[in-house]
């Protein structure tokens, strides 16, 4: 069957992807409270890359309807966005005041989408927990923030639940937990390492943080379906970074949360690993864990050659690259030293994972080159190009139940890795150039040029190709 005659499945979602911390900026406007990313980006030294932070970053506090009037133009029906936590409740707790402002902002923006057609999807936590509660109790360190978290939730759903039917509650919280409190390297940059941080045992809080991030994700869905569901009519799940590996000679981290939420235990690797280090759930709460996703959201990049060896626990103690024993490469390199390979990338949808929330590519010596040269980015149409078929054909051909594929980033941005789920099917790509997490400005994954300076955005060869691809293919 020919690439060009594969039909996607019915009510499919295509759209882009991006986060609040990095392309909003405006940090104090409209009375929004510090995030620990606000935070984190100002310590001296500086732990970002360029020494920058999200203050400005792509501006979209202001320009957000310019950025929604791009994604009409790149032809997407479905926008995936977060909500940052402390412009909805500056001071984050459930004893702390609602923001009016912060709910107005984000509720235009969604009624902006709903006008034009454009399905919202909403991720309720991308990283920027609010300081207060870091400062309060630990943040994610003390289980008190998972009534906090429940908390916040529900002002959302109340808030925004009639016009949002797609729900995400955590990005990638292996992210925030083993880069946020392992290594350091993300806020709010807690490590053992002592030239990093002054704080934080890297043994130990990733799993308690982790082990609390699961438990705000399973109670925030129990109360979604408990007190919204029936009547908004919406689904609700978490979306996990997976990479595909590879014998080198011819287990993975989402288990860490994947294996609680489907399957109602950790993983047995990682409790023999751990030990007594690993915290239990009670009864009581693996009867809410199991069980509290209506999806499996996929942030996925890149494809691994996996080795025995390593010493990182919470990268399975293996070696990763990219390099096969003849000396051939996986595929095309980019900046952030990864590789494309559409194969791995159709692998892990034949697990059936049925939404792909995030998939993209940054350039390699992208940040050098002039507007002009950065538009036509060959590679990233490459990337896109074979991903876009190897999800075509997990859909015709192994007969995946895909949901939805949204591109990372509508902007470029800095980031380590790359959801929203639906009822219907969706493909979420990046929307523009963006603050890239502890890379700054250096990384860029959009599919829109963003000059920094100006902030104009200059749609890539890349967007031109995700609209031809999606109208060529849509049902």
């Amino acid at each position: 069957m020919a690439n060009e005659k594969l039909p996607l499945p019915k009510d499919f979602l295509f759209g882009f992807a991006t986060a609040s911390y990095q392309t909003e900026g405006s940090p104090t406007a409209g009375n929004r409270g510090p995030s620990i990313w606000d935070t984190f980006t100002q310590k001296s030294p500086s732990p970002i890359v360029d020494r920058s932070s999200g203050d400005i970053a792509t501006d979209s506090f202001n320009r957000w309807r310019e950025d929604i009037a791009l994604l009409k133009s790149y032809g997407a029906n479905a926008y995936r966005l977060s909500i940052s936590w402390s412009r909805i409740i500056p001071n984050g707790g459930r004893a702390d005041q609602v923001n009016p402002e912060g709910v107005k902002f984000y509720r235009e923006i969604i009624e902006e989408l709903v006008r034009l057609g454009i399905t919202p999807c909403l991720t309720l936590y991308h990283w920027d927990l609010p300081q207060a509660l870091h400062d309060r109790y630990g943040g994610w360190l003390n289980r008190e923030v998972v009534d906090d978290f429940v908390h916040y939730a529900k002002v959302c759903f109340g808030a925004f639940g009639d016009l949002v039917k797609h729900w995400i509650t955590l990005n990638e919280p292996w992210c925030v937990s083993t880069l946020g409190y392992g290594q350091g390297i993300f806020a709010p940059g807690r490590s053992s390492d002592r030239k990093r941080s002054s704080q934080g045992d890297s043994k130990t809080e990733p799993v308690i943080v982790a082990h609390n991030l699961i438990l705000s994700h399973a109670f925030a869905v129990k109360l979604y379906r408990e007190e919204f569901q029936g009547e908004q009519k919406g689904s609700i799940g978490v979306t996990l970074d997976c990479v595909w590996c590879i014998p080198y000679d011819e287990d993975d981290a989402a288990c860490w949360f994947a294996d609680p939420i489907y399957k109602g235990h950790y993983p047995a690797s990682l409790a023999s690993s751990l030990g007594d280090r690993l915290p239990k759930f009670t009864d009581a709460e693996i009867a809410v864990v199991k069980g509290s996703s209506d999806f499996f959201g996929l942030n996925t990049y890149t494809t691994n050659l996996v080795q025995p060896g390593g010493n990182n626990e919470f990268n399975g103690n293996v070696t990763t690259g990219f390099t096969r024993p003849d000396g051939t490469q996986l595929g095309t390199q980019d900046r952030l030293t990864s590789y494309a390979d559409a194969p791995g990338f159709r692998s892990l949808k034949i697990l059936t994972f049925p939404s792909v929330t995030e998939n993209g590519f940054t350039c390699k010596d992208e940040n050098t080159r002039t507007a002009a040269e950065a538009v036509n980015d060959v590679d990233r149409v490459e990337y896109y190009r074979d991903y876009t078929k190897a999800l075509l054909e997990a859909v015709n051909v192994d007969g995946v139940d895909i949901k939805s594929y949204f591109a990372w980033s509508m902007y470029l941005n800095a980031r380590t890795a790359g959801g929203c789920g639906a009822n219907g099917f969706s493909y979420f790509k990046g929307l523009l150039d963006n603050f890239e997490w502890a890379d700054g400005y250096t990384t860029r994954f959009g599919v829109t040029h963003v000059n920094y300076g100006t902030q104009e955005r200059i749609p890539k060869a890349s967007s031109q190709f995700l609209r031809e691809w999606f109208e060529g293919h849509r049902n």
